[in-house]
């Protein structure tokens, strides 16, 4: 049988000052959503809290966790995705809304066993899984390498950052580079597609890759930015991440509204249908 390809929707080449733009907009969706967003924000900085409290005096430990973090914050950032799709249709955007899409999800396939129920949750393992691996990399390198026991941040700092044999810093960087750089460019855009349209988890990742591909400066720039954000607001004690959170999350939206027109895809879930059955499940659930 010949195979069939993976129909994808078209991706934009956009302007390199772009992600500030989605910044803007991320920043005004978080006020207009209001405490719901902020809400969200806060459970992300105490799970942030959390971590370092049970990593407290195991920097090795610490500093994969609070890496792993960062991969997974794709699927984290799911309701924000949310909130900017009910702003960006003038719905009420509220944690009915969030818990809405989510039920809408669970009760609109024939099967949960379709694959297409469970791509956001496969995708998710599959960044927690990345995460789970980097920790683990990451704690081996530091306590089997670094000179010195490491057990705060000014051992870190001292043992491996500024230490006079920069080896273990270089290969620390490396290895963590090399982990995040095909993950960011398989989540860049997935995420709020697999939430936006009716599409393969394939068809999101390779979509995704896609963006990267043809707007590589633009990316390496919106990298830049989610990273000083969130490191900032990790060195206030994870107070800043209750707004740096849904700022990007909120702007991570509208860049794959810039990135990608999905037109092609059928949406998820139209406006105004949650928790119904479009007119070709229905039929095809009375064939």
């Amino acid at each position: 049988m010949p195979k069939t390809s993976v129909a994808l929707p078209q991706v934009r080449s956009i302007a390199f000052t772009r992600p500030l733009a989605w910044l803007a907009l991320g920043w005004r969706d978080m006020w207009r959503a209001g405490a719901v967003s902020l809400a969200h924000g806060l459970a992300l900085a105490v799970a942030g809290l959390l971590i370092a409290a049970v990593a407290r005096d195991k920097f090795w430990l610490l500093a994969g966790a609070l890496s792993g973090f960062l991969v997974v914050a794709p699927v984290l950032a799911t309701s924000f995705y949310v909130l900017s799709r009910a702003l960006e249709r003038d719905e009420p955007a509220n944690a009915a809304v969030v818990v809405r899409t989510w039920l809408f999800w669970q009760s609109h396939y024939r099967t949960r066993w379709d694959n297409d129920y469970w791509c956001l949750v496969r995708f998710g393992g599959l960044l927690a899984l990345a995460a789970t691996g980097w920790v683990l990399t990451s704690s081996a390198l530091i306590t089997l390498l670094a000179p010195e026991p490491v057990r705060t941040p000014a051992d870190f700092l001292l043992h491996v950052v500024l230490a006079r044999d920069s080896t273990l810093f270089t290969l620390w960087l490396a290895l963590g580079s090399l982990m995040a750089a095909p993950i960011f460019a398989s989540s860049v855009v997935a995420l709020p597609l697999l939430l936006d349209r009716r599409a393969s988890l394939w068809q999101a990742v390779l979509t995704s890759w896609q963006t990267v591909l043809a707007n590589p400066a633009t990316m390496a720039m919106w990298t830049a930015l989610i990273l000083a954000l969130t490191l900032l607001g990790m060195a206030t004690l994870m107070l800043g991440l209750v707004v740096a959170m849904p700022v990007l999350g909120h702007a991570s939206w509208h860049a794959y509204r810039d990135l990608v027109d999905a037109s092609s895809l059928p949406e998820r879930e139209p406006g105004g249908t949650a928790g119904g059955l479009d007119a070709e499940q229905r039929n095809g659930m009375a064939l």
